[in-house]
């Protein structure tokens, strides 16, 4: 059984026992978050499609860790400008494991 949900404005194909990487959720590590933006579940030849989501239809996932990405590098530059800029940004994410996918 799979589902695709919506998570933190991007959508992820998911099937139980999976674990990945999803922008920030506020929880805390070890505790257990329900997301209810379920767009399709499918089984077999079975799919089932929402309009927008699927009634009744939920996905638990257990929050595994937090942490930051890799550091990205912003550097701009005008040549003859005498003009330099440099960022950096690391994205923060949550890290989760799929336990169930509930169709009730």
């Amino acid at each position: 059984m799979y589902a695709v949900i919506k998570t933190g404005g991007k959508q992820y194909r998911v099937s139980a026992g999976q674990s990945l990487r999803v922008e920030k959720l506020d929880a805390e590590a070890g505790s257990e978050v329900v997301i209810s933006d379920v767009l399709m579940v499918g089984q077999g030849d079975e799919v089932t499609i929402g309009a927008p989501v699927v009634a009744g239809a939920a996905v638990k996932v257990t929050v595994l860790s937090q942490g930051k990405g890799d550091k990205v590098r912003i550097f701009k530059m005008r040549r003859r400008k005498h003009y330099r800029k440099s960022q950096g940004h690391r994205q923060p994410f949550t890290e989760i494991r799929i336990d169930s996918i509930d169709t009730n």
